[in-house]
């Protein structure tokens, strides 16, 4: 059996841990208005407005006057993080974390141990909040896919189990938007058909939904039989680091698209420079709203740990995966693999001119550049300071309301 633990609502719970005064207000961490910052996390009394995450911050307050504005604070959730995997690590071996707030964790050699699945789930639940002062949800179930819409179920404090015998009847009823993969447009394709429920969709056969979804159809006609093969792949230590961001409307202006990609590759950059890590590997991953994917990779002269030599190379892979008609987007994400400990010597081109030297130079002042910005970051928070390429994320976001 597999579990998939979901913090509820966790960098603006951890907040309100730390300042008792704030619960039962609404709160949220992300970027200040005047900053034209976005959302990072929403707690349950802010949503209550409509306040979500990746709003834009001054559409929050907006929503909800009274709102408790908070600074990102990663590296602390970062901590926080590792102390719930190691509650995770006392019943399993088997961890795949998803981000620093979600993990799905695989107990089938572990229930002699510790008891059934459910048993275990409740177990976790109970010493996250003794040891964190956190609330948890968790899904119960036979595979990721059926474990991940578990946990979402009956959020917050929830604890959903799915058995084997109990897949259909737990599915049928759910409304289709519950399938990976079904969007706004994809819902609306199946809104014409008049497919509402999962249940409904697993009465089309294979053929119909390949005729109207092509290769994405065998994949909903799967998963509404609760169908996933996927194993829990474990991550002691990452062999690649990666964001990515999901549009509720399609992006068509490139300009908000490199921004979102600029914001991402910051994130990315400041995991990998957090490990004590480099990278030579860049992965650029877009979906269009169609559904189709696009990724690309590049293999850079030497491993860095450079924001903007990362940077750079998204942003070319981007412009030549890209034509104008591509420009109706649902997803971006950045990542970067093949990492090193940052001993590998850099590899100069060697030339008559001092073309190497200013090369050099660059990459130590951009390395400074970036050692600056993380101590900021760091001191103030992660939205506190942002390149100029990144300001335009805030009009993606006002974009989403």
């Amino acid at each position: 059996m597999i579990l998939h633990v979901d913090m509820d609502a966790f960098y603006a719970s951890v907040e309100e841990r730390e300042r008792p005064e704030l619960v039962g207000r609404p709160v949220v961490v992300g970027g200040t208005p005047e900053g034209r910052g976005v959302v990072a996390a929403a707690n349950y009394a802010a949503r209550k407005f409509g306040v979500h995450s990746a709003i834009a911050t001054a559409t929050a307050l907006r929503l909800c006057p009274g709102l408790t504005v908070l600074p990102v604070r990663m590296s602390y959730y970062a901590e926080v993080s590792r102390q719930i995997r190691d509650i995770f690590f006392r019943y399993t071996p088997l961890v795949e974390p998803l981000s620093l707030d979600e993990a799905f964790l695989d107990v089938t050699g572990c229930e002699s141990l510790f008891g059934k699945a459910e048993e275990i789930a409740f177990r976790i639940k109970q010493e996250i909040k003794q040891e964190t002062s956190l609330v948890a949800s968790v899904g119960v179930a036979p595979n990721k896919f059926l474990a991940k819409i578990a946990s979402d179920l009956q959020k917050p404090d929830g604890l959903v189990v799915v058995r084997p015998d109990e897949i259909q009847s737990f599915l049928d009823p759910l409304p289709v938007g519950r399938l990976w993969g079904v969007g706004k447009v994809t819902g609306g394709i199946l809104d014409q058909l008049g497919i509402h429920t999962i249940e409904q969709l697993r009465g089309l056969s294979v053929e119909t939904l390949r005729q109207n979804f092509g290769s994405q159809g065998e994949h909903f006609w799967k998963l509404s039989r609760g169908i996933d093969d996927r194993a829990v792949v474990p991550d002691r230590e990452a062999k690649s680091i990666s964001h990515e961001t999901t549009f509720a409307t399609d992006i068509v202006e490139k300009d908000l698209l490199l921004a979102r990609l600029s914001d991402l590759t910051e994130q990315v950059m400041r995991r990998l420079r957090c490990q004590k890590k480099q990278a030579r590997t860049v992965h650029l991953k877009i979906r269009l709203s169609n559904f189709r994917m696009i990724t690309r990779s590049r293999t850079l002269p030497n491993p860095t740990d450079v924001t903007a030599e990362v940077w750079q190379a998204g942003k070319e892979m981007l412009n030549n995966a890209l034509s104008s008609s591509h420009l109706h987007l649902r997803l971006v994400g950045v990542g970067v693999s093949n990492l090193s400990d940052g001993s590998e010597p850099r590899w100069v081109q060697q030339t008559f001119f001092d073309e190497d030297d200013q090369e050099r130079q660059e990459h130590a002042k951009q390395r400074k550049l970036d050692s600056v910005t993380d101590a900021v970051r760091d001191k103030f928070g992660s939205t506190s300071l942002s390149r100029g390429n990144s300001r335009l994320q805030s009009r993606t976001a006002d974009r989403k309301d």
